[in-house]
């Protein structure tokens, strides 16, 4: 209605070209996990690509054991990926990357077709939307898990929700995904991560940059080193909403590193802590815990000092601050009941409380709390 045209998939329908001899099915766990993080994340306002609906289909699914089958529809700007274009440059030549990079900028970057080297401002357009996405993610303590060249959209969307999570204690090197066992994929690591991706999608276009080999790779080379610096600033940009500072200081990149490393020392919770600074900023005489600590004290004191305004620090913080997260913990029991139970009261009330989770939701204050320490490492699949 609004004019922005979409794509339709089916996932879990059956073999394509593309099922490298899988039989294209999908369990109904994993398809419910997409539809509840996918949408938990629409609610978190992060580009994402939309879940329409789960259908279970009647049939089993064979993994390690006998699964019920379902197809979940999935709807996204489009599914074009870097691993499109890896595709085209490898079995189809520079012909076809060019066809597909000229649709990819019609349908998404139509304000290249003005620049005077569309394809160089394609790219960059492509590596400013991965910039923010991944900021974005860091930012609610997300971890994708499996950030492939097949799960890097053009679009700028997040795609795929099979290993993915969130974080409970903040640490960098955080892994949750089985596959990962060197953290190739850690949250600290995402960053690097997408930055090895659009170096692909640079690759593949070479010929489209320049005629002259030596000056495309010369061009595309710089345009890869400068997105490290990119990519941070991104990260410090969200962080410092986080913190509610509207403007920029030279030392916000170190206030923001201490606060980190003491919220991993401490073994603090991520989501939590962020949403409780301004309540322990209101009462720190009275404050308990790691925030009664000298070293918290004297970050709060470099804190207090960038305030100019209390009443907007507190609002951009409240706005940029989810009150509450797909707990893992959660969706796994939530998950566990719908499929071996049919019942889904657990998993329509994570849903429900996503639409809002910026908001106060005091009624639903147990789904703010992280799991029992007594659980064990969480794990994540990718389930198709």
């Amino acid at each position: 209605p609004d004019g922005r045209r979409v794509d339709v998939q089916l996932k879990g329908s059956g073999r394509t070209p593309y099922s490298r001899g899988g039989d294209g099915r999908a369990a109904l766990g994993p398809m419910l996990r997409e539809h509840l993080i996918s949408e938990a994340m629409h609610g978190l306002g992060i580009p994402t690509t939309r879940s329409l609906a789960v259908v279970a289909t009647g049939e089993p699914v064979y993994r390690e054991t006998e699964l019920p089958g379902a197809v979940l529809t999935r709807v996204a700007s489009s599914h074009l990926r870097v691993g499109t274009f890896e595709y085209a440059a490898r079995f189809l030549g520079p012909d076809a990357v060019k066809a597909l990079a000229d649709h990819a900028i019609a349908r998404h970057f139509p304000e290249c077709l003005n620049a005077d080297r569309p394809y160089q401002a394609f790219w960059n357009g492509v590596a400013q939307r991965q910039t923010e996405l991944i900021a974005a993610w860091m930012g609610v303590g997300f971890v994708h898990g499996v950030m492939n060249t097949d799960n890097a959209a053009i679009a700028g969307e997040t795609l795929d929700y099979g290993p993915c999570a969130f974080l409970d204690a903040y640490d960098p090197a955080t892994v949750f995904s089985s596959i990962d066992q060197f953290g190739r994929y850690a949250y600290g690591q995402q960053s690097a991560i997408a930055r090895w991706n659009v170096a692909r999608l640079a690759e593949t276009m070479l010929p489209l940059f320049d005629e002259t080999p030596a000056d495309a790779l010369a061009w595309a080379q710089d345009a890869v080193d400068a997105l490290e610096a990119k990519m941070h600033a991104a990260w410090e940009q969200v962080m410092r909403r986080k913190l509610g500072l509207h403007n920029q200081a030279s030392t916000d990149g170190e206030l923001i590193h201490d606060l980190l490393a003491w919220m991993h020392e401490s073994n603090l919770d991520f989501t939590n802590t962020f949403r409780s600074l301004p309540v322990a900023s209101d009462d720190l005489a009275n404050a308990t815990g790691a925030f009664a600590t000298d070293t918290f004290r004297a970050w709060h004191a470099r804190w207090r000092s960038r305030w100019t305004d209390p009443a907007a620090v507190k609002s951009l913080m409240r706005k940029s601050n989810p009150a509450l997260i797909p707990r893992n913990h959660r969706v796994e029991a939530a998950l566990s009941a719908a499929v071996n139970e049919g019942e889904f009261t657990q998993f329509d009330r994570l849903l429900d409380v996503m639409q809002s989770p910026y908001d106060d939701q005091p009624q639903h204050a147990d789904l703010q709390e992280p799991a029992p320490e007594t659980d064990p490492p969480y794990r994540t699949y990718c389930g198709t």
